[in-house]
């Protein structure tokens, strides 16, 4: 530009010959944009010497919001980590903007374009299909921190459990009762890629290589369900009427509850087929449900998550981050010591 004042999106808009909308979907890497679209919006920003995030600020001040995408807003868990991020912002001024996304994937790009399009302050989100080259992208426009994904980002923070450390625990456990027929339950394959960070997909390889080291590579069964609880209870009543396993190790609680539900409608009891779950929600402590799981601490993990965005909107920090949560085994009453005989 040839005067000192600093370009707007505006300017980029008149420049490259779109809408505002338009070069803003392109900031922030929305879903649809094209190609020639994209080519234009970033020719114009770089020959204007556009800086998004820092002429957004300048012109709007803090919105002293940050939000929160969560992709199925009725699991449990989710619940503890909004609980952790709350606590984290008491006396701070900010206030969470919860984005729910119910489906995996694109679901989740939406949804984290409109937080970035209400201008919140920063991001935490849950996605565990959103792509890391679009993940990169959007932290270099805004402060972003990804609870679950194991990956090693450049421009964004992550916090996760330590997922192969809790599934080696939690079938230790079920080893040491015992149980050699012991399956799994999990996501679909799109969630549990080998090599994709996803916490589904850690517990999955975890659960392999710990059969695998046990010698008992021919009892290996992996049973797919979907995201709900009784979706898990569906899944599992076909696999008990199927070989039943004396042990099943379940991806989350929420689907853990699924399959004590099953087993109970099943008539069987734990002596029968015993249960570990995945997170410690809540109700696992219950002593109606008494669910054997692993503690990642969804709690710490929202605090954490917190403190990390603000550490960049605050602080300035650059430099990618990436917590993890020690798991811990809460051996209850839904697995027992197989039976012989």
């Amino acid at each position: 530009m040839t005067d000192a004042r600093a370009a707007t999106i505006e300017d980029v808009a008149r420049h490259a010959g779109v809408s505002r909308a338009a070069v803003s979907k392109v900031i922030r890497n929305a879903y649809g944009v094209s190609p020639a679209m994209r080519e234009r919006v970033t020719a114009a920003i770089e020959a204007l010497d556009y800086r998004p995030r820092v002429a957004a600020r300048a012109m709007r001040g803090s919105s002293f919001t940050l939000g929160i995408e969560l992709p199925h807003i009725g699991n449990p868990f989710f619940t503890k980590i909004v609980a952790g991020a709350t606590a984290a912002l008491q006396g701070t001024g900010y206030q969470l903007i919860i984005a729910p996304a119910d489906v995996d994937g694109e679901e989740g790009v939406r949804a984290l374009g409109a937080l970035a399009d209400r201008q919140v302050d920063g991001i935490i989100a849950i996605s565990p299909l959103v792509s890391t080259a679009w993940l990169e992208r959007l932290g270099t426009r805004m402060p972003i921190v990804m609870i679950g994904r194991h990956d090693r980002s450049e421009n964004y923070d992550t916090v996760t459990g330590d997922d192969a450390e809790g599934t080696r625990l939690a079938m230790a456990h079920l080893f040491d009762l015992g149980h050699r027929r012991i399956a799994h339950l999990t996501r679909s394959a799109d969630v549990t890629h080998p090599g994709s960070g996803t916490p589904h997909a850690v517990r999955l390889e975890q659960y392999l290589a710990s059969m695998r080291s046990a010698g008992l590579e021919h009892e290996i069964r992996v049973i797919r369900t979907g995201m709900t609880e009784d979706a898990a209870r569906v899944d599992t009543l076909a696999a008990l009427d199927d070989d039943r396993p004396t042990a099943i190790f379940v991806g989350n609680d929420e689907l853990a509850l699924g399959a004590l539900r099953a087993v109970g409608e099943a008539g069987l009891t734990p002596a029968d087929v015993s249960v570990v779950g995945y997170d410690d929600v809540d109700i696992a402590s219950h002593p109606a449900i008494s669910l054997t799981t692993i503690d990642q601490s969804g709690v710490e993990m929202g605090d954490r998550a917190i403190r990390l965005l603000l550490e960049r909107i605050r602080d300035g920090r650059i430099e990618p981050t990436h917590f993890s949560v020690t798991p811990v085994l809460k051996a209850r009453a839904s697995t027992r010591a197989v039976r012989t005989g």
